[in-house]
Formats: structure tokens, sequence, C-alpha cells
């Protein structure tokens, strides 16, 4: 249930190379860093509306908009035709494929996105995999670190935890997931192709595909009595 192929479609990247060697999808996130500073020439082709930031080791693609406030600390590659919005943070080791969003006051580090990723408002994306034409609703947040900072485990194929290895691991996003307003995926989650994690949950685990993840309880409604002064 974590191979690549049951998550990704890696024609929808142009890094697919980034996953030879990998027996779970997690493990591209080793390679993010070094991937990124290997790339020897770093053309930036963007159109800048304002002032950014562009640090070290950075490639831009053709057409890609940085709107005013953008910071982008590399090292980083970037595909065409993205938007990165007003404000958008980029921290170390970002692979954006092409025609992606990060919008508005997102955060995003050591983190892969396929082709139409989106992340367009006010997000938090650590240590994550996001695949083709995934999205994240308003305020929707990927965390990567455990509350006690120990390594990430997963549930195994066999119901026995399994160790990732890595304490930082946010969540692979399967191509056209979508994830409601201020959801919370807790480290390690796993979202299956075209499933939906609803607004305001908190998710943690492995969701299968064409699945729905939604609360239960339905609001109490009680009738609104007059005020005195």
């Amino acid at each position: 249930m974590y191979t690549v192929d049951s998550l990704f479609d890696l024609n929808q990247t142009e890094h697919a190379a980034l996953f030879e060697g990998c027996r779970y999808p997690w493990e591209v996130l080793r390679k993010l860093g070094e991937y990124c500073r290997s790339r020897g020439q770093y053309a930036q082709q963007h159109r800048a509306l304002g002032t950014v930031h562009i640090g070290d080791q950075v490639q831009i693609g053709e057409g890609t908009v940085l709107e005013p406030g953008v910071a982008i600390m590399g090292p980083a590659i970037i595909g065409k035709n993205c938007v990165l919005r007003h404000n958008a943070y980029l921290r170390e080791n970002c692979v954006i494929g092409d025609n992606c969003t990060v919008g508005n006051s997102c955060e995003v580090k050591n983190s892969l996105f396929f082709n139409q990723a989106s992340v367009p408002h006010f997000n938090y994306v650590g240590d994550c995999v996001l695949g083709f034409h995934a999205h994240l609703g308003a305020g929707a947040a990927l965390s990567n670190l455990k509350l006690d900072g120990a390594n990430v485990w997963v549930e195994g194929d066999s119901g026995v935890p399994l160790d990732t290895g890595l304490r930082k691991f946010g969540a692979l996003l399967g191509d056209y997931t979508d994830i409601g307003c201020n959801a919370v995926l807790n480290p390690g989650s796993v979202i299956g192709r075209h499933s939906v994690v609803y607004p305001n949950l908190s998710w943690r685990g492995f969701l299968p595909a064409n699945m729905i993840a939604k609360h239960k309880a339905r609001p109490d409604v009680v009738i609104r009595r007059p005020r005195t002064v």
C-alpha cells in the first residue's frame, strides 16, 4: 500500500529519477538536498512582480511568476509556469513541478511537488511528497515532527508498525487528493489517490484510494435566548 506506483504517476514529474532505488516513497525525502545541489547550472527564467529574495543554488523555470515578498532560500528547483504568491516562503530542498501554486504566506521545506500540485493559502508543508493535482484547502497543515521528537512510524502491510527511519516526515498525498480547509495531517500520514480529507479534521495514518475521511459528530444547535442588559 506504500508503493510509489500506487500513489504517484511518475510521468507527471521531471524528477522521476529521485525514486530510483526507493523501496518506500518517503525515502525520496533523503535525496532532495543532494538532488537540488547537483544541478550544476541554476538558470532563473522567472518574472518577479516586486521585491523577492532568491538564495544560492535556485533554478526557476520559464513562465514562473514571483509575487512581492517571495523568499526562496535554496537549494531549490522550481518548474515552469508556476505561481509563487505574496510572502510564499520556500526553505531548503524544495523540488516544485510545473504549473504548481505556492500561495500567500505558505511555508514549504524539503518537499517534492508533482506537476499541478497546489498549496494556495496559509499552508505548511514540511517533508512531504504531493502528487499530481494534489490540493490543500486554506489553512491546511502537514505536520512533520512528532511531539516527542522520535522517528515517524507508519502502519505496515501486516499491521506491524514500520519505522520510516525519518525523524521528520510529513505526508504523502497521492495524485488528485484534496485536503480540506484547516485540516491537519499528523506526521507519517499517507493519503491514497483521489481521496478527500474533510475540513477541520485531524488525520493520522493511511487513507486508501477513493475514500473520504470526515467527522461523524454533528454540530450542537440550540435555541438562541434573549440577552438581558
